[in-house]
């Protein structure tokens, strides 16, 4: 008989404990699709005309004696480094999905295939064949675009041959427009062409001027012909272009032997691009209208929270792993999420209240990459903290960067304003917070959450004017 009621118990216990893991939440989201329409980056007649440009501006460079390649000095090819990058001050873990590579099949329409031997790649009716990498933001690429948060930089040292600027930038279609773009060609003579800039954004360097490898080339935008912010990123053996080059070595690229990258990205490149909180889902509108994001770091007790995973690259058949981890870091929910299809970009929500006061963690794990995002719920001020004796902030009032004077090793600051918005967060385990640029804030109250190694935490009042 004790024995039964034992395992009754017991049986309660696990049930209740399961339960208390695993969301009963529904599901929302779904796919991203970028560019839907598989318009082409680059028209015949504009493909030939940056062409002739290019030619006329190295024949230039020539006369000049400006021109960096010789031919009797002609080197290796490039290898290349990745040509986006994440400004500083991004908040999100990544910011870019392919949409597509270059297509190997001349043949069209809906003859396709890659470097890899599949499809991931478009040609359409009139005889385009994609001839370069699109590369678009994700997520929210009109708002990155806007906020100047994903740059492009240089794959590899070269000379700028040409550049164009002040092109409209938010072109939804395909209408034979021009982009922004920056043209850089090698030490072995191979060009590599940087498209679809965003107006005003590209460097202030002119035609002749070296660039080193990794150096800011613009910020990625939709001049041209472009349905959302990309990069396209097209490379040439030299002045003739007339070999293509395919940066991806794979069994179906016969147009170079060996790959350009100085390492190769996988063919598919599972990853989380951001783990959010929002006030509701996010909202994307038509192009080229910015994305209502709904995004929020700071919630009332009981308020309605949407959580969101986003991810590139997802494959049928993996799972995230998904954790909703209290103040007192323990799980409230802790479950896996079974992934069914194949998306180049994909997003998740799910919706919860809750009724616990403090700092929260809403956390994935997808393919052996973990991103935890933290948010409070309550007021700010009311965190449970332990006084940093010897912790101080100066200048206070400040104007553009304040300084942290302590004993303790300063890893997180959060910056909340009087309305409960987080508006600066900064993690840095290893060396510690010693400064915060808070040039970018408008003048007024703000409270700063700073919180050391050892979990203790200090509010601080700061005045900007």
């Amino acid at each position: 008989m004790n024995s039964k009621i034992t395992l009754f118990v017991f049986t309660l216990f696990i049930t209740g404990f399961c339960f208390a893991q695993t969301p009963n939440s529904e599901v929302g989201g779904g796919e991203f699709i970028f560019n839907p329409e598989k318009s082409p980056c680059i028209t015949l007649e504009e493909r030939s005309n940056i062409i002739e440009t290019l030619q006329l501006s190295i024949e230039d460079l020539r006369l000049q004696n400006r021109l960096s390649f010789s031919e009797a000095q002609r080197g290796s090819h490039p290898l290349f480094i990745w040509p986006l990058k994440k400004a500083d001050g991004s908040a999100y873990n990544e910011i870019y999905g392919i949409s597509g590579y270059v297509d190997h099949n001349t043949g069209f329409p809906n003859q396709l295939t890659d470097f890899n031997c599949g499809t991931r790649t478009y040609d359409n009716n009139s005889g385009y064949n994609h001839q370069g990498v699109d590369m678009f933001t994700w997520p929210f690429g009109w708002k990155m675009m806007d906020n100047d948060k994903v740059e492009i930089i240089a794959a590899a040292p070269g000379q700028i041959i040409a550049k164009n600027d002040g092109e409209f930038d938010r072109s939804c279609n395909f209408n034979n427009n021009i982009w922004n773009a920056i043209y850089v060609q090698h030490n072995d003579g191979s060009i590599a062409w940087y498209g679809h800039m965003k107006n005003g954004s590209t460097s202030s360097k002119n035609v002749g001027d070296m660039v080193a490898q990794g150096e800011y080339l613009g910020v990625v935008g939709s001049s041209g012909n472009s349905t959302g912010p990309h990069l396209h990123f097209e490379v040439y053996t030299d002045n003739t272009y007339s070999q293509l080059v395919d940066p991806y070595a794979g069994n179906c690229n016969n147009m170079n032997p060996d790959s350009w990258w100085e390492s190769q990205r996988a063919y598919n490149n599972p990853g989380i691009n951001a783990v959010l909180t929002h006030t509701a889902d996010p909202i994307f509108p038509t192009c080229p209208t910015t994305e209502i994001t709904n995004e929020s770091n700071q919630f009332n007790i009981n308020q309605t929270i949407h959580f969101a995973v986003y991810l590139k690259d997802q494959v049928t058949g993996t799972s995230v792993n998904l954790r909703l981890i209290k103040p007192d870091n323990t799980d409230l929910y802790n479950w896996d999420f079974e992934l069914t299809d194949d998306y180049y970009a994909s997003w998740w929500r799910w919706i919860f209240t809750l009724d616990i006061q403090g700092e929260w963690k809403w956390e994935a794990t997808y393919e052996g990459e973990t991103v935890t995002h933290s948010f409070n719920v309550g007021d700010p001020l009311s965190v449970e903290e332990n006084d940093f004796s010897q912790t101080s902030v100066y200048p206070n009032p400040f104007n553009d960067v304040i300084n942290i004077s302590s004993t303790k090793n300063i890893i997180k600051a959060n910056v909340i304003d009087i309305l409960g918005k987080t508006v600066v967060s900064l993690q840095q385990i290893s060396e510690g917070i010693k400064s915060i640029d808070l040039s970018s804030l408008s003048n007024g109250m703000y409270f700063l959450i700073l919180q050391s190694d050892s979990l203790e935490k200090k509010t601080i009042k700061l005045i900007k004017d």
